[in-house]
């Protein structure tokens, strides 16, 4: 299904552009990334933890990051799981690095 795909893309490109100000710091940073697409919902509540501790980048990552948890809570459970694998594998890929 190529819209599930490009989709996908436009989540996970979401995702990269707020990653750095949102982990900066953060010793795990796919851990905690993982930790807020486990379940079936975007954990918001975690999320919005994790902003707190860059309150100079809140602005700029929060309505991003609201956007990828509605959209993770809208995908199907497979869109789901392969998510969470692309992120298993890039954490591996940057610990080779």
């Amino acid at each position: 299904m190529p819209g599930h795909h490009t989709s996908l893309q436009r989540l996970t490109q979401g995702l990269r552009e707020v990653g750095p100000a949102l982990f900066h710091g953060v010793p795990q940073p796919h851990e905690e990334l993982l930790a807020l697409v486990w379940g079936p919902r975007f954990d918001r509540e975690h999320a919005l933890g994790l902003a707190a501790h860059q309150p100079e980048q809140a602005a700029r990552t929060l309505p991003a990051l609201l956007s990828a948890a509605d959209y993770f809570d809208t995908m199907a459970a497979e869109g789901q799981r392969r998510l969470r694998r692309l992120i298993l594998r890039h954490g591996r890929l940057a610990k080779q690095a």
